[in-house]
């Protein structure tokens, strides 16, 4: 009987991991958009937006710049958020088979 507890407290623990993993990478990647977009765009200045604009460049810059300047770009195109949002995607794809694996 403590067995099949255990073995149903894992997977319960793997499917949460599974949809925590699924959340992170589903909030993550608009945040990636809205911080190019309005990188495109000149906002008029208000707290609101500016308040937006540092939470943005706080929360994504940091995994950007892990590719900036390590991938070329298209005269003014920069290719390292599509990257960057890319190899989140197989990154995750990767850590939800891996836990899915181990059970």
């Amino acid at each position: 009987m403590g067995g099949t507890f255990d073995l149903g407290l894992l997977a319960d623990l793997a499917s949460s991991l599974q949809s925590f993993v699924r959340a992170f990478v589903g909030i993550y990647v608009p945040l990636i958009f809205a911080y190019v977009l309005l990188s495109w765009i000149r906002l008029p200045y208000s707290g609101i937006a500016a308040a937006v604009q540092r939470f943005l460049d706080e929360v994504c810059r940091p995994y950007l710049n892990l590719f900036r300047g390590r991938i070329p770009t298209l005269g003014p195109l920069d290719l390292s958020p599509m990257v960057a949002v890319i190899v989140l995607l197989v990154a995750a794809g990767l850590v939800n088979r891996l836990i899915e694996a181990l059970l």
